[in-house]
């Protein structure tokens, strides 16, 4: 064991049943962390049965938490060192299940936005009153598209306009935008060391088998069972992905790096969707491929991951992020289902 992690105590991570929540889980049981995490439903065997084949599950205590109740995280975030905060997913429909889309400013704030940043806020009071100095949040790089668009974007000049995004009927992105300009205040108020990771496009192995219903997992399993890719005609756009095991890497850095701090893309970068189904028939040579395009291809979002870097995290590549995943699928990692 390192001499840095003998010097912390333990980590929490918030939602660690979550698609990223168990990836940043499963990194630090690896490295022999003890770690406090919450859920919902404790109670629930077959997510618990799941999160029990991680190895060093001892080391794991867990804890029922609602974002919604600042005094559930009383327990759970009692002598820690850093916390996680990975349970603000996104929001897509409204309480009634109307749309994201389809709702009006007083609905979309109620429904959509103020959930999400009432119960960070929530989580950062609890971690204010036990004394918690360091967190790390994970957000979205939803939040780092300014208008007009840049040619490379960076975490720190570059953000979303809240504003615009509610005209848009985008609340599920506002959410995001508000949600850590909210965290960033709090925090520089009552001396937190914030660090805020802005994945996207999650690839990779998944720890429990509710996150095979998020794509890319779901169109990519499709598409070896002999189905249809994700889209019908390859569309003139692009799409950023990430290894959810280097992503849980970065995560644990900002615990690690005691100069860590601010926004950090958790992005290996971003292809044309058309290089991505390349890819893709290179690995599945059968697979069913959408309608090319026709016309001059979009440059991909590019991105300054000088500041992902420093955190020294090595990133796979995208045919190692696509080769990993597929056979992971392949392999039916949850065929006692």
């Amino acid at each position: 064991m390192s001499k840095n992690l003998i010097n912390n105590k333990k980590l929490a991570v918030i939602g660690c049943s979550g698609l990223v929540g168990s990836s940043i889980l499963r990194c630090a049981l690896e490295k022999g962390y003890e770690v406090n995490g919450t859920m919902r439903n404790i109670e629930d065997s077959t997510k618990i049965n799941y999160l029990k084949k991680l190895k060093n599950f001892e080391k794991l205590n867990l804890f029922k938490a609602e974002m919604s109740n600042e005094n559930d995280f009383n327990f759970c975030l009692q002598d820690i060192s850093t916390l996680f905060i990975a349970c603000l997913v996104p929001t897509y429909k409204g309480f009634d299940g109307t749309l994201a889309k389809e709702l009006d400013d007083k609905r979309g704030y109620n429904e959509i936005i103020n959930p999400t940043v009432n119960g960070c806020i929530n989580i950062l009071k609890s971690a204010k009153k036990l004394d918690v100095k360091n967190v790390v949040i994970c957000s979205s790089t939803s939040s780092t598209n300014p208008i007009p668009p840049v040619p490379i974007k960076n975490e720190i000049d570059h953000w979303s306009d809240e504003i615009e995004q509610c005209k848009s009927k985008k609340y599920t992105s506002a959410t995001k935008t508000i949600m850590e300009k909210a965290a960033i205040k709090f925090c520089n108020d009552n001396n937190i060391r914030l660090s805020i990771i802005l994945p996207t496009g999650l690839y990779g192995d998944a720890v429990l088998p509710d996150h095979m219903k998020h794509n890319p997992f779901v169109w990519l399993k499709r598409v070896l069972d002999g189905g249809e890719p994700r889209h019908l005609k390859v569309p003139n756009d692009s799409a950023s992905m990430i290894h959810l095991r280097d992503l849980a890497e970065l995560f644990l850095a900002c615990h690690e790096n005691k100069k860590a701090s601010g926004r950090y893309y958790g992005v290996y970068k971003s292809l044309h969707w058309q290089d991505i189904y390349n890819e893709c028939q290179k690995l599945i040579p059968k697979m069913k491929m959408p309608e090319p395009f026709n016309g001059n291809a979009v440059e991909p979002t590019r991105f300054d991951f000088s500041r992902r870097d420093s955190l020294g995290v090595k990133i796979r590549d995208f045919p190692t992020i696509l080769k990993d995943t597929i056979e992971w699928i392949k392999s039916n990692p949850f065929n006692d289902l």
